[in-house]
């Protein structure tokens, strides 16, 4: 036998491919060649794959082999290819079933002495297998909780090469060694860990907080230091409703994707926290060969929080203007297009000027005018036209500080309001592809059953008519008035509903 062939995976983005690895003996010149558009470390793999045999205990042919990744028009990247490529090249000289390795999906990076290193992207190439209709994949031991998230496909986690080929039907020892560990990360601070009932004074922005959760709002608050921007960001995934088992697998993936541990499905939301340093590439995704998950792709289903935000370059901040609408983000390469989910809710602080006291009662603004414009300006205005709530925050009279009075509900409670209010929401759009009313589109509102009495729009009507709102501010005040009227219980937003939106929206009173 000389042509065999097994099976793995190339992922652009979170989607996963195919590849079919082909192995070819020939009586031309003895070598050792991968072809089909792999990238460098994947061209690396001859010589990964060759020591790794060796000291495995099994033998490559002396002939010529060819290892083909096909379709060869996709561009193949990463070291997860290594396993496939050993297993296809020993099964040439007959060693291995060849009809077992063909019904495998193989999946791993291997060691010089013959250990499987874990890999990133497992679960996702994992759900490409299993949509493939594959029934069986091999993984390095480290990855083998993650893969296991996938139903209706066996997973076979394996710690060296030895173990695969003996699965595979070769004759070989199976050494008794210690499997390579994954990445350790520190885990996130447990939103448990904080409540909402913390917050002292700042009525109005804690309902603010509650309206951005209940509708999955973009939120900016703009304050002095020390007025609890932060504290108050802070606490808002506390208040968000679990993920669905769907939407913690999609979260899973990307986790995986950006080489992270995945050992179970987390259902808390995703908060990424990004330093005003990051580059927009930080931010969005990219990479100078393969793209990987920026923050706003692992803020997925999650939140993305800005602090300082007019501290961040103002090509970064523009960066989210795209997939704020659209909720991807493509990366364009030569010869294919990764696309990432990007649908995350973006919480904003910043401060009102450079030295932070400008408005501020009984504190001296040391800023020139032109720096206060400057350091606003930050924030462009298309960006600022995609935020829903703008919010002033204030700092807390120290009689309310001391008085020790909570004044804001806990965690749980403001939790159970934003998930009664999401029910509403859910329940209004169940025949639709929404479930929260900030992905409805203003369409929807403006026109059909959910168009609202001309009475009870005429505020915004009039904010339209003199340019203190854009048509696109115009759909998002909407959208806050339906999360409004969900929070209170009504079936529709009325005129008092729209004002709250107004004065959430832009501070406008009609």
């Amino acid at each position: 036998m000389s042509a065999v062939r097994t099976w793995a995976v190339a992922l652009t983005g979170v989607d996963g491919h195919m590849v079919e690895v082909e192995a070819d003996l020939s009586n031309q010149r003895p070598d050792f060649r991968i072809i089909g558009l792999a990238d460098r470390s994947l061209g690396e793999a001859t010589q990964r794959v060759h020591n790794a045999c060796k000291n495995a205990g099994l033998e490559l042919s002396s002939r010529r082999l060819t290892i083909n990744l096909s379709p060869a028009s996709l561009p193949k990247q990463g070291s997860a290819f290594d396993l496939g490529v050993a297993v296809s090249a020993l099964a040439t000289s007959g060693s291995l079933d060849a009809s077992s390795i063909g019904r495998t999906v193989h999946i791993g990076e291997l060691g010089l002495d013959g250990r499987l290193r874990p890999v990133p992207g497992v679960l996702p190439s994992v759900f490409a297998a299993q949509r493939a209709g594959f029934e069986r994949v091999v993984v390095p031991h480290a990855n083998a909780d993650e893969a296991r998230l996938v139903a209706d496909i066996e997973v076979r986690a394996a710690t060296t090469l030895a173990e695969v080929a003996a699965w595979h039907g070769a004759d070989v020892e199976i050494p008794d060694v210690d499997p390579i560990p994954g990445p350790v990360t520190a885990d996130q601070k447990d939103a448990a860990a904080v409540d909402l009932s913390d917050v002292i004074g700042q009525e109005e922005a804690v309902d603010a907080l509650l309206t951005a959760a209940a509708g999955g709002h973009h939120l900016l608050m703009s304050g002095p230091p020390g007025a609890g921007k932060t504290m108050l960001a802070r606490r808002l995934p506390g208040i968000l409703p679990e993920l669905t088992e769907e939407e913690a697998l999609e979260v899973a993936s990307i986790r995986s994707l950006a080489g992270l541990p995945v050992v179970a499905l987390d259902r808390v939301p995703p908060l990424e926290t990004p330093h005003h340093s990051a580059s927009s590439m930080a931010l969005v995704s990219g990479g100078s060969r393969v793209p990987r998950p920026g923050a706003i792709v692992r803020a997925h289903r999650g939140l993305l929080f800005l602090d300082e935000a007019a501290e961040f370059s103002r090509q970064a901040l523009d960066s989210l203007r795209q997939p704020l609408e659209s909720g991807t983000v493509d990366i364009q390469r030569a010869g294919f297009t990764a696309r990432f989910p990007a649908r995350f809710q973006l919480v904003l602080a910043m401060n009102p000027c450079p030295c932070g006291n400008y408005g501020v009662r009984g504190a001296e603004c040391t800023c020139p005018p032109i720096a206060i414009r400057r350091y606003a300006s930050r924030l462009s205005g298309p960006l600022r036209d995609r935020i829903d709530i703008d919010l002033q925050v204030a700092r807390v009279a120290a009689s309310r500080a001391t008085s020790g009075e909570r004044t804001a509900p806990t965690s749980q409670v403001a939790r159970d309001r934003v998930a009664e209010a999401r029910a509403r929401a859910a329940a209004r759009w169940r025949d639709t592809p929404w479930r929260v009313n900030a992905d409805v589109p203003g369409t929807w509102l403006r026109q059909g059953a959910h168009r609202l009495a001309a009475d009870h729009r005429a505020p915004l009507d009039r904010a339209l008519e003199r340019g203190a709102l854009t048509l696109r501010g115009y759909d998002r005040v909407l959208r806050l008035a339906w999360t409004v009227a969900d929070l209170a219980g009504l079936d529709r937003p009325g005129r008092e509903e729209i004002g709250r939106a107004l004065f959430l929206k832009r501070g406008l009173i009609t």
